[in-house]
Formats: C-alpha cells, sequence, structure tokens
C-alpha cells in the first residue's frame, strides 16, 4: 500500500499498519517526525551528528516496540518518552550533564524558529548594543535552564519547545497533570532566580544610559 497519497492518515493509522508489516507506512512515520526527534535530542547533546545518530536509534527502538504499542496511547507522547529516554541514557553514559541549547528550531533542522530567550518587541533589525545585551541574555537562560534538576529541564523542553500540552506532559513524564504542573511552576521558577541579576543589572544600564542621553540633549 501507497501512503504518498493525497490522502493524510494518523499516526495511529500508520502504526498500525507498520505492526502488519508495512515498511512503507513505517518510513512514513520515520520521516513525519524525524525533525522533532532530531530537534529534541540536539536540545540535550548540543552535537547536530550525536543527535543524527540518536534519533537514528530512536526509531530502531521504535520499530522493536511496534508489538507494544496500543492505539489509545497518543503516538507523539509515545515517541517522545522513547527519544527522551534515549537522549538521557546517552547524557548518563557521558557521565556529563547536556549543554542546552536555547536555539530556534529551524536551526536543529525543525519546523520552527521559536526561541527560549527574549524576543525584539518589533521587526526592526536591533542595533549592536540591544543585539550584544540580548545575546547575552540568551546565555544566562542557557546557563540557568541547563542548572534545572533533569525533570524539570525535561518538562520545560517538551513544554516550551515541542508544544506538549499538560496532558501530553504527564503521559510522556508518567506523572499526574497536578504534578507537571508544579514541576513547571518550580522549573520556570528556578530560571526566573538565576536570570533576576542579570535582568536588574540590565535594567540599571539601560537606565544610566537613558539618562546620559537626556542629560546631552539638554546640554
Amino acid at each position: 500500500m501507497s501512503w504518498t497519497g493525497t490522502t493524510v492518515k494518523s499516526d495511529v493509522d500508520l502504526m498500525l499498519a507498520a505492526q502488519r508489516g508495512d515498511n512503507e507506512a513505517f518510513a512514513t512515520l520515520v520521516q513525519r517526525h524525524r525533525s522533532a526527534v532530531v530537534n529534541l535530542a540536539y536540545r540535550y547533546v548540543s552535537n547536530r551528528a550525536d543527535a543524527e545518530d540518536l534519533a537514528q536509534e530512536v526509531f530502531i527502538r521504535v520499530h522493536r516496540a511496534l508489538g507494544r504499542y496500543r492505539p489509545e496511547a497518543k503516538f507523539k507522547t509515545w515517541l517522545y518518552r522513547i527519544a527522551v529516554n534515549a537522549s538521557l541514557n546517552e547524557i548518563r553514559n557521558r557521565k556529563n550533564r547536556p549543554t542546552f541549547r536555547a536555539v530556534g528550531l529551524a536551526d536543529a533542522g525543525g519546523d520552527g524558529d521559536d526561541t527560549f530567550g527574549a524576543r525584539v518587541a518589533d521587526e526592526r533589525m536591533p542595533d549592536p548594543q540591544e543585539a550584544m545585551e540580548l545575546t547575552e541574555m540568551q546565555q544566562h537562560v542557557r546557563a540557568a535552564v541547563d542548572a534545572l534538576p533533569e525533570r524539570q529541564r525535561m518538562a520545560i523542553i517538551l513544554n516550551k519547545f515541542h508544544g506538549l500540552s499538560y496532558e501530553e506532559l504527564a503521559e510522556t513524564m508518567e506523572m499526574s497533570i497536578p504534578g507537571i504542573k508544579s514541576l513547571l511552576v518550580r522549573a520556570r521558577a528556578n530560571v526566573r532566580e538565576r536570570i533576576e541579576p542579570y535582568l536588574v543589572r540590565g535594567t540599571e544600564r539601560s537606565g544610566t544610559e537613558r539618562s546620559g542621553t537626556e542629560r546631552r540633549g539638554t546640554a
């Protein structure tokens, strides 16, 4: 059976077909979700080649687990659970914490362009000083997220960059929805606490520069 026609089959349909031995259906699933898996792995291992290798390993695991998949489980959350576990195993094997990369999805081969750091409010190009401050703040945010406990970091990445809802996060991380909400609250608070000194410093610096400009204008 061909899965390349105009009718778009759901992930569940493709998985059920793959369980029946339809290799083309499984190849379609891989093509559909590969970029997201590479991007997720990249945010843990911070290396494109390693992320590509991890994605390949993830889909090997998915293929091996075809017989255990049940259609009542949402495929995306089931896939992300496998991908997260593979990424965490890789990090543990390295005996080194991952370096969080607050890059856009497009930078890692994904489909979007969101970043964790602040964005310029309008579409004009920032001046060099603004660009430098933005880059500096993103570096502080990266460090803050990297310092989070493992499960808080996982929740932030899946929620912020991959758009998983509370329900999807609960299923992926095998937690209750109230537990997920509490985890995200703690994660955001920890990030905010770590970057607060830099926010205050930036505000004070901007105020000083603004005052100097006003004094020069009235001189």
